[in-house]
């Protein structure tokens, strides 16, 4: 058989070889890629997003001219928030939840939890920006809030580009049926859909719940201390 392979009639044995060995090479490169992809993107994040930790504390710290506050300050609701904050940390918490439920073969189960975390997290972002255009002091007043109207745009932006991403997400899982997440893929090409599917779902669901951790950070940041 090696034989017949290495040295065929017209080459068309050898060649058919050759094309299985790319794909499956291009196949577990893009699995790599997406992995290494949402590893670089939560460090590029992790600079964006220190910038505002070193920002705030060393404002806070220098204080100069009483101005870390200023005059006439009034703190941004509490309430508010903490409302925005649990429904970013709920939309990831159901789901991851629901990602439990898919490697099941549960796809509708997930989808429903995708559903809902997409609603949670539309809802985070709609509350940020009802709460930027209605702020207790002005912009650029104080170091507080310099810090704290120059992070929420950030942060909006990129809540959004990730939910985008999860709406993908859901698109794509409409044409998978769900027993290909528990049995083998009849075809190559379905399994190269549903392992490249999975590890997106798998980069989204770190990066998302990455993002959670951020919204608790900042809470307590900006309305706990």
């Amino acid at each position: 058989m090696t034989d017949m392979i290495a040295t065929p009639a017209g080459g068309g044995r050898a060649d058919l070889s050759r094309e299985a060995e790319e794909a499956a090479f291009y196949h577990e490169a893009g699995l790599n890629a997406t992995w290494t992809g949402t590893r670089l993107a939560i460090g590029g994040l992790s600079f964006l997003f220190g910038s505002f930790v070193f920002a705030y504390f060393y404002l806070r710290s220098i204080n100069s001219a009483g101005r870390w506050h200023g005059s006439g300050y009034h703190p941004p609701s509490v309430l508010m928030g903490t409302f925005i904050m649990f429904m970013i940390l709920i939309s990831a918490g159901v789901q991851y939840a629901a990602l439990q439920r898919i490697k099941a073969g549960h796809k509708k189960t997930w989808q429903v939890g995708a559903t809902i975390a997409l609603i949670l997290g539309l809802g985070a972002v709609a509350l940020q920006i009802i709460e930027l255009m209605f702020l207790p002091f002005w912009p650029g007043s104080s170091g507080f809030s310099s810090v704290f109207v120059g992070f929420n745009p950030v942060f909006i932006v990129v809540l959004l580009a990730v939910l985008i991403w999860l709406e993908i997400l859901l698109m794509r899982s409409r044409s998978l049926p769900a027993v290909l997440f528990v049995e083998q893929p009849p075809t190559f090409e379905q399994t190269v859909e549903v392992q490249r599917f999975q590890a997106s779902l798998s980069g989204f669901t770190t990066t998302w719940n990455y993002m959670a951790g951020i919204a608790v950070l900042f809470w307590v940041l900006f309305y706990v201390i």
